[in-house]
């Protein structure tokens, strides 16, 4: 199992920001940009990015950028080959 110490110095010196938000003190959120604005729902028919009363609308480019944001904090999570 990896050392999560290690794991979040690596996501750090990578460009992520580590936050402790108010509602869950026991974990770590991991924020770039503006990755920590909310969770993707459906509202209306639409995809929104919705955070307590706050909703931006999940255009194409949030989308890209949502996936690069997965997939890089992905490929930092994966343990190394030996």
């Amino acid at each position: 199992m990896p050392d999560p110490a290690e794991q979040l110095q690596k996501i750090y010196l990578a460009g992520f920001e580590l936050k402790v938000f108010d509602r869950f003190p026991k974990c770590v959120g991991v924020v770039r940009d503006e990755w920590a604005i909310g969770v993707l729902v459906e509202s209306g028919g639409r995809l929104v990015f919705q955070a307590k009363e706050e909703t931006v609308e999940a255009t194409r480019e949030r989308l890209e950028a949502l996936r690069r944001f997965r997939e890089e904090l992905q490929q930092l999570l994966m343990p190394a080959s030996s």
